[in-house]
């Protein structure tokens, strides 16, 4: 009988057992920390914010055939609504000499470097034997002037009050050399703040505009009027009908139409060269609001009487331009809000929103909101805005129904 033998099992040596435990362990280990970390960098990392998607146009246009001005036949003019937009221009934008509407931008400058409160006259300035001495030349050169004496002292004040109402053009260089030493210097910092303000068809040459060196365009001295006439002391002044000067006494502004038609300032301009000119703001009332036109009219005609005439019918036919429009309805959805998982919830708009303005104008939609990360429904989401160029229209816009953040389990297994 054949005998069987059986190798008896040999059990792996001790060092063997005791490494595959511990590879095993070690294995075991770094699955339960990496597990460890990435459910850890899922709960600590920062969930997105609920995101806003517009469902409203991006622009909304009022409908309607764009209304035309009654524009002058000759020279360049520009209309707009402050705050709204332009109602327009004609003419075209070669630039042209200016005359004494140059002497906004002096004013601007001599106010942004050297600002006065409307209860304050500010620094004082001295007329020099020099600038004293070449008056009478300037008289006899018919230039528009004040008289001025030797060590005559006036304020910041009056000094702008004498450029601005008679339109001095002594007293736009007596400021010049005050703010930057010299005329030139002066007429250095009259282009860089032009090109800041981006009036790229501008040029100045004299701080007065008398030479017809220094030109510029109608919707290039809106453009400044805009700016200049955020400052309150310079609004002040051109709204004046006279002031008081130490020597010359009383003086009136050049301006004769101020009250009229609404009308506010700001400069009159007359040369050969220029012909009649005027840089305008008026104040008038439409549906409630109180607005104002700003405008240029540059050499309608021969003489400031052209540029008054041309105004008179610009300011008289855009008053009656602006209507309401209600663009969006109280309840209507204007966007979606969604969350970072998907779930989502419609914003509506709060109450109506109607705009103003006139067929063509255009204003930019736009719904913003800074979001917590739970949202109640009925809870207001953030808000609506349309803006044409100035302060928004705007209302509240509400979540429809509530948008919770991912719980723990959604943050750890959603992407």
């Amino acid at each position: 009988m054949t005998k069987i033998s059986v190798e008896p099992v040999v059990a792996p040596p001790p060092v063997r057992r005791q490494r595959l435990r511990l590879w095993v362990s070690v294995a075991a280990a770094v699955v339960v920390l990496a597990a460890i970390g990435f459910v850890t960098f899922r709960l600590t990392r920062t969930v997105p914010a609920p995101q806003i998607r517009q469902t409203l146009p991006q622009t909304y246009t009022i409908p309607g055939v764009a209304p035309v001005l009654p524009w002058p036949q000759k020279g360049q003019a520009t209309v707009e609504i402050d705050g709204l937009g332009r109602l327009g221009s004609s003419g075209g934008s070669r630039p042209v000499p200016i005359a004494s509407v140059a002497k906004v931008m002096t004013a601007y400058l001599i106010l942004r470097d050297h600002p006065l409160g409307l209860d304050e006259n500010g620094p004082t300035l001295t007329v020099s034997p020099e600038e004293a001495a070449a008056y009478p030349g300037q008289v006899a050169s018919d230039q528009s002037v004040v008289r001025v004496v030797a060590g005559e002292v006036l304020t910041e004040r009056q000094a702008l009050q004498a450029l601005l109402l008679p339109s001095a053009n002594n007293i736009a260089h007596i400021l010049a050399r005050w703010d930057a030493g010299s005329s030139a210097a002066f007429v250095t910092k009259m282009n860089e703040a032009a090109a800041q303000l981006g009036m790229t068809n501008t040029k100045y040459t004299d701080p007065s505009g008398l030479e017809a060196s220094t030109v510029s365009t109608a919707d290039d001295q809106v453009t400044l009027a805009r700016t200049a006439m955020q400052l309150p002391v310079l609004a002040q002044i051109v709204a004046m009908s006279k002031a008081t000067l130490p020597v010359v006494g009383e003086v009136g502004n050049v301006n004769t139409q101020l009250g009229k038609d609404g009308l506010v300032g700001i400069k009159t301009g007359f040369t050969d060269q220029a012909g009649g000119c005027l840089l305008f703001a008026a104040e008038f009332s439409a549906e409630g609001q109180r607005l104002r036109i700003i405008g240029a009219v540059l050499a309608p005609g021969p003489s400031t009487a052209d540029a008054f005439e041309a105004t008179r019918r610009l300011i008289q036919a855009s008053t009656g331009l602006l209507h309401k429009y209600k663009v969006v309805h109280a309840g209507e959805v204007v966007a979606t809000l969604r969350g970072p998982t998907g779930r989502s919830t419609a914003l509506a708009a709060t109450g109506d929103v109607d705009v103003l303005g006139w067929p063509g104008l255009t204003y930019r939609i736009d719904t913003v909101g800074a979001l917590p990360g739970r949202i109640a429904a009925g809870t207001d989401a953030g808000t609506l805005k349309l803006t044409a160029s100035g302060p928004a229209v705007t209302t509240a816009v509400q979540a429809t129904d509530a948008l919770a953040p991912p719980s723990w389990w959604e943050r750890v297994t959603q992407g």
